[in-house]
């Protein structure tokens, strides 16, 4: 069956596309105002900055051309409600003051949305392709660059797009294999479907090592307990998700392999000395920077060897810019892990999470619980200098490189008829059969 495109025009109409939290993260309670008028980023008038002069590259040409405003929406990556772009939801009117998918991005211009069953976003898969493509269209009629559309679809335990895709093992079974291969295959697979569907980024591999058995929240997400050989693996799946096109997050860094507490609910410790991290923890995440990951996702965890401040790795600068920036080398797009969990929301309120986790290095903020108080805060620490334009300039330029080398600005493609190919088919029938 022949794709299905979506002409939109020319470059210059900016179309886009687009980690998804760990693991089930279930939707806050919905905050009955409606985003005041400040929180709506479209308000603002364009204008370049100094610092962002046009240059050979599309992502600083668009970066060259974007407001304050649009600047900062670019960090946000949030949830929509329903099965159709077009169709209102009291979620969205009670979160963000409009009611439909499209009013939301073509009101807050986000960089990112990410799908979830529990959102209504997931029924069929030509509704799902509907969905991203009014997701985009309406991002392009905003004027926006282009949305980056993502999905928690790990296989295996996490699967939001269970109903819709081939069923392919997790990441545990894929382990027992013992063949990295196998992880390249079905990353491959999963991301052409995805592709499909019109999702650019999925929030996957799990570099974790399960070396806790009691881990409430990684368990069989992770390939093993041996960093070497989940090492191995994740560095194959990103080479799978990058030979269907399609962008890979290693999470969670630094590793949450050996906690016995759901950062979900609660703010796991975990006592690694840095020779044991380096040892026990790093070994997945400097694979997948070797090969090349578009995106690491951060911890809502403290390792107080590592930071003795206190704050989850999400908030710590020592462990976003210090481990992984600078120890690792990783120049690509740092995302935290979902801004609504209580691991992350203990120690600061809400609008200060955002500002500090831009502050420690992060790129992408997922799914704060309430968008407005979010964007306005940090709008507010770049206009008092706390935040500089600058900093705020490095991290969408990360995100805007991305969208570029991921085909986020061409013409819409999807080609839902063709999931659940015969040929994915006989990759996870295969692997299953390999588990031993």
């Amino acid at each position: 069956m022949p794709r299905i495109r979506h002409g939109l025009g020319m470059i210059a109409a900016l179309l886009v596309t687009g980690c998804g939290p760990g693991i089930g993260a279930s939707p806050a309670p919905s905050p009955r105002a409606s985003a005041p008028v400040s929180a709506t980023p479209s308000a603002a008038p364009a204008s370049a900055t100094p610092s962002a002069r046009p240059s050979g590259s599309l992502a600083e040409r668009t970066l060259a051309e974007m407001s304050l405003r649009d600047k900062v929406a670019q960090l946000f990556t949030i949830v929509v409600w329903g099965q159709k772009a077009g169709a209102a939801s009291k979620e969205n009117e009670a979160r963000y003051g409009v009611a439909t998918p499209a009013q939301v991005v073509e009101k807050f211009r986000p960089g990112g949305v990410i799908l979830f069953d529990w959102a209504g976003n997931v029924s069929g898969a030509s509704q799902v392709a509907a969905l991203t493509t009014g997701l985009r269209e309406a991002a392009a009629k905003a004027g926006n660059a282009p949305l980056m559309i993502g999905v928690d679809q790990e296989n295996g335990l996490v699967s939001r797009l269970k109903s819709v895709v081939t069923t392919f093992p997790g990441a545990s079974d894929i382990g027992k294999t013992r063949k990295p291969a196998n992880a390249r295959d079905v990353a491959r697979a999963t991301g052409e479907e995805l592709r499909d569907l019109g999702i650019s980024l999925d929030f996957a591999p799990v570099a974790d090592v399960n070396i806790n058995p009691r881990n409430p929240v990684i368990g069989p997400r992770a390939y093993g307990a041996d960093p070497g050989k989940v090492a191995a693996m994740v560095g194959a799946a990103v080479d799978g998700f990058h030979a269907a096109g399609v962008a890979s997050v290693a999470k969670h860094f630094p590793g949450h392999g050996d906690t016995s507490v759901d950062s979900h609910t609660g703010l796991p410790v975990i006592t690694h000395s840095k020779s044991q991290w380096r040892k026990l923890d790093a070994p997945p995440f400097r694979e997948a920077i070797a090969h090349g990951v578009d995106a690491i996702m951060s911890a809502h965890l403290v390792m107080p060897k590592l930071d003795p401040s206190g704050d989850p790795a999400t908030l710590s600068p020592r462990i976003l810019t210090g481990l992984l920036r600078d120890e690792l080398g990783f120049d690509g797009v740092i995302s935290t892990d979902a801004l609504d969990m209580a691991g992350v929301r203990k120690k600061y309120g809400d609008a200060e999470v955002a500002v500090r986790a831009v502050l420690a290095g992060a790129d992408i903020l997922l799914m704060p619980p309430n968008l407005p108080k979010a964007y306005d805060a940090v709008l507010a620490a770049v206009k008092s200098g706390r935040i500089s334009e600058r900093r705020i300039d490095q991290s969408v330029l990360r995100i805007l490189r991305l969208k570029e080398k991921r085909g986020l600005f061409g013409p819409i493609r999807t080609d839902p008829g063709a999931v659940r190919s015969a040929a994915h088919l006989k990759i996870a029938k295969r692997v299953f059969a390999a588990v031993k």
